[in-house]
């Protein structure tokens, strides 16, 4: 099943979507606990707190509306998120990230592991999170484009429920360089709950466009690595033809880590 997906990475043809499980395995805060830390910010029980509503997005929406910002959210969440370099080149995951040279990496993640673990692999990277960065973009450089921002810019971040719903248009620069790109290569995601919402929409959106074609034969491959079997979503995501990559550990860090290791070979 990953021969393809092997041989599409050594020709530097496939890009590689990463979400929060590749920060994880680095021992960054999960959503639950960036919850927590908000109710503790503006006062509430734990538990409470996490009962006034099921959705993060909608806590996290009213964190701003409390506080006029999410600036000190952000750079709690900045210091919380960043790790050592000795930590970074710890991490297998990363390691292999690096070593498979993907040319585009697409994340939703708003720290900047990635880049770091790149550069500490001796490989050029380009963080892009406006449309202005790809005018400096150079040939021999990985692009690593942030869908939900970074944290150097909290206007670019996505946390709260109405910038969720401003992106599921999937209409700004860097979505139309992001459909540009996955209707002609073909595309991994690892590091993915399929409960993000905007994951399964972009799928489904990537299913109806070349269902849509005459020429959906030629449509590339699409992969999603999941530490462990779902036979409904793998189900739901072979009717998208997506193709699912199911790990053999059951640690998911380990898994994730096997995997990459298994395509870097």
């Amino acid at each position: 099943m990953t021969s393809a997906l092997k041989i599409a990475i050594k020709n530097r043809q496939a890009i590689l979507f990463a979400g929060a499980g590749v920060s994880a395995v680095l021992g960054a805060p999960s959503w639950g606990q960036l919850i927590e830390h908000i109710g503790e910010d503006l006062g509430f029980e734990k538990d409470v707190f996490r009962a006034l509503s099921d959705s993060y997005l909608t806590l996290a929406e009213y964190y701003k509306i409390q506080t006029g910002s999410i600036g000190p959210l952000r750079s709690w969440m900045d210091r919380s998120w960043s790790f050592s370099d000795a930590i970074i080149e710890a991490s297998g995951v990363h390691k292999h990230i690096s070593e498979l040279n993907f040319p585009v990496i697409y994340t939703t993640n708003y720290d900047r592991n990635i880049e770091r673990a790149l550069h500490l692999n001796d490989k050029k990277a380009r963080r892009i999170v406006n449309v202005k960065d790809f005018i400096k973009v150079e040939d021999d450089e990985t692009q690593v484009i942030k869908l939900h921002g970074d944290f150097d810019d909290d206007d670019s971040i996505v946390l709260t429920e109405t910038d969720y719903f401003k992106r599921l248009s999937f209409d700004s620069p860097l979505d139309i360089r992001l459909r540009s790109d996955v209707l002609a290569r073909p595309v991994l995601f690892i590091g993915y709950s399929l409960s993000d919402i905007n994951i399964r929409i972009l799928l489904h959106k990537l299913w109806e466009t070349w269902e849509a074609s005459p020429h959906r034969s030629h449509k590339p491959e699409i992969y999603i690595f999941l530490p462990r079997p779902n036979e409904v979503e793998e189900a739901v995501l072979a009717k998208w033809g997506v193709t699912t990559i199911v790990g053999d550990d059951p640690d998911p860090a380990k898994a994730l880590e096997s995997f990459l290791a298994d395509l870097a070979s």
